[in-house]
């Protein structure tokens, strides 16, 4: 209890580089929010629309998810910049790693006892300022605690987070369906407590340095020049094609199964199951001697840069699989590079923050990249798909999948242009 008391000023504190265990209780944090986070997404929110209206549930969801996706975006700068500048007793993270468990609880119950779309969206908000705030403080720590040179396993673990959570929480819903009350609660729970335990781990110094805040700088949140900051302004470019191309392939995965691969729509869950866990497995494989590797070389674009084109030829091996086989090799090349790109890239961005003493900030830019593909893709698919369509084929996925590789590409070349990292 007393590192919660910690009062020293942190303008005179070096990295602290923790060992201890430190890395795995911001392991159990972040992927726990990727859980609390992905669970509902995935799965629990649907089957709780099923129950409030089953004849209107996919527009229900789709409200839901659209809402809460929106609040999600905005709350990551906003939450970074009251973080960076919050000035209590318990430092500038812990607050945000409390704030978050306590609205991972507040949206389960929400989802538990709702009876209505009102309740419900509530609770997808919650859930999602949750992750917001949760993810806000797991991967500033990263730039707050840890040397530039030592930034690869925790950038790896923060990097994963999401893959490995939706995997896990999949996993432990299983578990206790058809139980639908413990399959809100119970990942709800290992995300809130993930949260508290890391928060109580944590070496969090109180920052006394106190700055004005007012509506334009709320209103700067969500702004870093690119003339003056160009190098983050690439790696943001970068970030966002690359998760362009995760977004394409997730999201469309068991459309393209069912289309494609001809696969019955009472198994495309199992598949789409099978396919994560390939893509996860291989990517736990490969994150952390990357992101190790990378601290010792002392070098993160080329790293970088070969994660993506990896990305972009599983993805293209996708785009023209005939199997499921061959689509689970595409998953793993996918996975290969998506978990060495995930574990630099995060690394790579923590040496380009314009404002190094308040990254949480610019870390919350820098998830918008992340996260805005997920409501661009489905805008932008529709098109996609209707290339070159028939009556046979009356949807392209080739050119979705192509498209998402072409993407990942450009992601690895806007990398190149970068100055202040090597």
């Amino acid at each position: 209890m007393s590192a919660f008391l910690e009062d020293q000023p942190i303008e005179s504190v070096s990295w602290r580089n923790p060992r201890g265990g430190f890395l795995f209780f911001l392991g159990l944090a972040a992927v726990g929010a990727g859980m609390g986070n992905l669970v509902p997404a995935v799965l629990t929110t649907s089957l709780k629309a099923t129950v409030i209206d089953p004849s209107g549930a996919t527009t229900l969801l789709s409200t839901v998810i659209g809402i809460s996706a929106l609040f999600s975006l905005l709350s990551f700068p906003v939450l970074g910049r009251l973080s960076d500048r919050t000035t209590g007793r318990l430092g500038r993270r812990r607050p945000f790693l409390l704030l978050g468990a306590a609205l991972f609880v507040l949206g389960a119950v929400l989802m538990l006892v709702g009876q209505s779309t009102p309740v419900l969206v509530l609770s997808g908000i919650a859930t999602a300022l949750g992750f917001s705030s949760a993810t806000v403080a797991c991967t500033a720590v990263v730039a707050d605690q840890f040397s530039p040179d030592r930034r690869g396993p925790a950038s790896a673990i923060v990097g994963l987070s999401l893959p490995v959570g939706a995997v896990v929480g999949l996993f432990i819903a299983q578990l206790v369906a058809p139980n639908l009350g413990a399959m809100i609660l119970l990942p709800a729970a290992v995300a809130a407590l993930g949260c508290v335990l890391f928060a109580f781990r944590l070496s969090d110094p109180r920052w006394t340095r106190k700055e004005p805040f007012g509506w334009l700088d709320l209103a700067r949140t969500f702004w870093v020049n690119p003339r003056r900051r160009p190098d983050f302004a690439w790696a943001w470019l970068s970030r966002l094609m690359v998760f362009l191309g995760v977004a394409a392939i997730q999201a469309y995965q068991p459309f393209y199964l069912i289309v494609v691969l001809h696969y019955p729509p009472a198994e495309v869950a199992n598949a789409v199951f099978l396919s994560t866990l390939v893509l996860t497995a291989t990517a736990l494989l490969f994150a952390p001697p990357a992101g190790k590797l990378s601290d010792r070389v002392g070098r993160r674009k080329p790293f970088v840069i070969a994660a993506a084109v990896i990305f972009a030829a599983g993805l293209t091996t996708a785009a023209f699989a005939t199997s499921f086989g061959m689509f689970l090799v595409a998953t793993a090349i996918v996975g290969l590079g998506q978990g060495a790109y995930f574990a630099v890239d995060i690394a790579l961005i923590t040496q380009l923050l314009p404002d190094p003493d308040n990254p949480a900030k610019d870390l919350g830019i820098m998830n918008i990249a992340s996260t805005l593909p997920s409501s661009l893709i489905p805008a932008i698919a529709p098109a996609v798909l209707a290339i070159g369509a028939t009556a046979a084929a009356p949807q392209n996925f080739t050119a979705l999948f192509v498209l998402g590789a072409a993407a990942g590409l450009l992601g690895a070349f806007f990398i190149l242009p970068i100055r202040r990292a090597s």
